[in-house]
């Protein structure tokens, strides 16, 4: 999971047009039940959308559960914002959210989005009129709503706060006894430990919601770039089937939904970046015809230019002409990023995504339950560092599987031992090899509990009776957690209901039934891995960190490589010298043995990009994964040193 000027104000001109009158719907839905009693349920504040709006404001205060508190006293203050929107969801997150509901029936939404986002600053959001979109709702959306209004009515105000659910398939599992697959086959069946299901929704609910007034939305899990679109989509009264705008709209919202990642966070060139301790978060200006201006709150720390907005831009994506969200297909492969000069911190114009039909399927991510995990994280010191960790894990390893089978247990279901210091993640790219501090990361799975408690309890005598220079446990004893593995397959929009809840009533339902003519389809999948023969050689080699900027990310047990010529003119050599096999090779230690081209090359000439997927790469993603890096998140800094040779002088090209 941006700046866009300000479009929503107080309704103080009898002519203006209210927009939770006047909807201009396209919905491509049946509506089930009506919201003809909301009328009388509206929030002190009546918002307009006068004609000649151009242009709306955008701040992103969250990537991810557990982002910084500073960002939305930055935005509120700084940001000239007309919606201030939150990303809490990761799969992760929903896995952890669902095991909070198991226990507390009243959890499973992001507390923080209530308690640390809203309540210090709801008298500032209500002053300055800015609306709220959030899928801080996790799997609880209306526990959330509720916590929400008990904020609001301590504070002494009035607003409206909108629900979306719909997403939670668990109530429908008796009637899923086969689904069909992502990549399009069916007949599967659902896993027998099945703990949730949700769909990941789109944007139409969001703009419906902020249609009848809302002030503040919360919804469970969508895509987290509809947090973005649905107010876009709401202000400027984009239809259903205005694709290049709904992918514009999109492409904002995928800029934004990671917070400050696009502002110069995790930014390759980090040493470049100041004042992280007061990062700015993105703000998108958005205008009506779908461009829009990547941009901070002046006087903040953190960067917005080519390089990080482009980063952010090949995170966590697939195939670029073909990026699969609920209202649109996008096609990010010819998107233009040209710097915008004289603004404070930087700013980033983006133009040339193009958008097709959607497909009638949401996309649906199930978890169920796998097992149990614990990892033990204990730092070595001193001469011959690394042996001294990799021998005190694989003793206990040894001892507690004797144990295992004197107690008639199961041996592990499998066993992950990296030693950090040592470049384990690296393989045979490995540089480092004697270096005095190591760190043991142990990370075990087993079908019983009782078996890795006995586990974690063997850890501390390597204290005393193994290496010396362990200095410890860290985090203590290891805990035990259940696994909660993800499994991912395709609903029919038209048997999914979304539901509406306003001020905690339900008000209205509705079912997408996708588009209803035949529209123009996507380009059809694109990778490419065709050297351009014409391109010169010569004796020069680089490391790519030299010629490109990266960025890696994950999606289940498939990671994404980004590279980013730092000159349009290194773009035709990376493509003729940084072939997918050459990827593949370098991360063969990591991807799954038995998986044959592992690695897909996409382009995309417009920001002078490739994207690599990595299919099996991450020991099984997210929860399920026993790596010290589940997501991929290092793949991308790993790859920068690896050298391409035979190339001229590319130096002297720019120059």
């Amino acid at each position: 999971m941006s700046i866009f000027p300000r479009f929503l104000h107080k309704a103080q001109l009898s002519g203006a047009r209210l927009s939770c009158v006047s909807l201009r719907l396209n919905l491509r839905c049946l509506h089930l039940s009506s919201a003809a009693n909301v009328s009388n349920k509206t929030s002190s504040r009546c918002y307009t959308t006068p004609a000649g709006t151009k242009r709306v404001r955008i701040g992103c205060a969250s990537g991810f559960w557990g982002d910084t508190a500073v960002s939305v006293p930055q935005l509120i203050h700084s940001g000239k914002l007309d919606f201030l929107v939150f990303d809490y969801l990761s799969e992760i997150t929903m896995s952890l959210l669902t095991a909070a509901k198991t226990k507390m029936p009243n959890l499973g939404y992001a507390p923080d989005f209530v308690q640390i986002a809203l309540a210090p600053f709801i008298h500032d959001i209500h002053k300055k009129g800015i609306r709220v979109v959030s899928n801080a709702g996790g799997v609880n959306p209306l526990a959330c709503a509720e916590a929400i209004q008990e904020v609001i009515k301590k504070a002494g105000l009035d607003l409206k706060v909108a629900v979306v659910t719909g997403d939670d398939l668990m109530p429908h599992r008796d009637s899923l006894s086969e689904v069909k697959m992502v990549d399009g086959s069916s007949g599967q069946q659902l896993p027998k430990t099945l703990h949730s299901m949700n769909a990941y929704l789109g944007a139409l609910p969001i703009r419906r919601c902020l249609d009848l007034g809302a002030d503040i939305v919360v919804t469970g899990r969508c895509v987290d770039s509809a947090v973005a679109l649905g107010p876009l989509m709401h202000t400027f009264g984009w239809e259903s089937n205005d694709y290049n705008l709904l992918a514009a709209g999109s492409l904002a919202g995928h800029l934004i939904e990671c917070g400050a990642q696009s502002t110069g966070g995790v930014f390759t060139d980090w040493h470049k970046v100041p004042d992280w301790d007061n990062i700015g978060f993105p703000v998108v200006e958005c205008s009506s015809d779908g461009s829009f201006v990547l941009s901070k709150p002046p006087k903040t720390g953190g960067l917005v230019s080519f390089g990080t907005v482009a980063e952010q831009l090949v995170y966590e994506i697939g195939d670029p002409r073909r990026y699969l969200l609920p209202d649109v297909i996008c096609d990010f492969s010819q998107v233009v990023l040209k710097e915008v000069p004289g603004v404070d911190g930087g700013a980033v114009r983006v133009t040339g995504v193009r958008g097709f039909a959607p497909s009638h399927d949401y996309k649906v991510c199930a978890t169920y339950m796998d097992g149990f995990r614990a990892t033990a994280v204990c730092p070595v010191g001193g001469p011959r560092a690394a042996e001294k960790a990799r021998r005190t894990a694989d003793s206990i390893i040894k001892r507690t599987k004797r144990m295992f089978k004197q107690l008639g247990l199961e041996d592990f279901s499998s066993v992950n031992i990296q030693v950090l210091g040592a470049e384990d993640t690296y393989g045979a790219n490995a540089h480092t090899k004697g270096s005095r501090e190591a760190v043991i990361w142990m990370a075990v799975h087993h079908k019983q509990k009782k078996a890795l408690e006995l586990f974690s309890r063997e850890i501390a005598a390597a204290g005393t009776g193994m290496a010396p220079g362990l200095t410890g446990i860290v985090g203590g004893r290891p805990r035990v957690s259940p696994v909660l593995k993800p499994f991912f397959f395709l609903h029919p929009k038209s048997q999914l209901k979304v539901y509406i809840h306003i001020a905690g009533e339900l008000v209205e339902s509705f079912s997408e039934a996708g588009p209803d003519t035949s529209e123009q389809e996507a380009p059809p999948t694109s990778a490419e891995d065709i050297p351009d023969t014409d391109l010169p050689s010569g004796p020069h080699s680089y490391r790519l960190e030299e010629l490109a900027y990266t960025r890696s990310g994950d999606k289940g047990d498939s990671a994404n490589i980004g590279v980013i010529a730092r000159h349009p003119l290194f773009f035709p050599y990376l493509k003729k010298h940084l072939t997918s096999s050459m990827v593949e090779e370098y991360f063969s230690h990591l991807i799954q043995p038995g998986v044959h081209n592992a690695v897909t090359r996409y382009t995309l000439p417009g920001s002078h990009s490739l994207n690599f997927v990595l299919q099996s790469s991450l020991g099984g993603g997210g929860v399920a994964s026993l790596r010290s890096d589940p997501q991929g998140k290092a793949y991308g800094q790993m790859l920068l040193d690896l050298k391409l040779r035979g190339l001229p002088d590319l130096k002297s090209l720019v120059d």
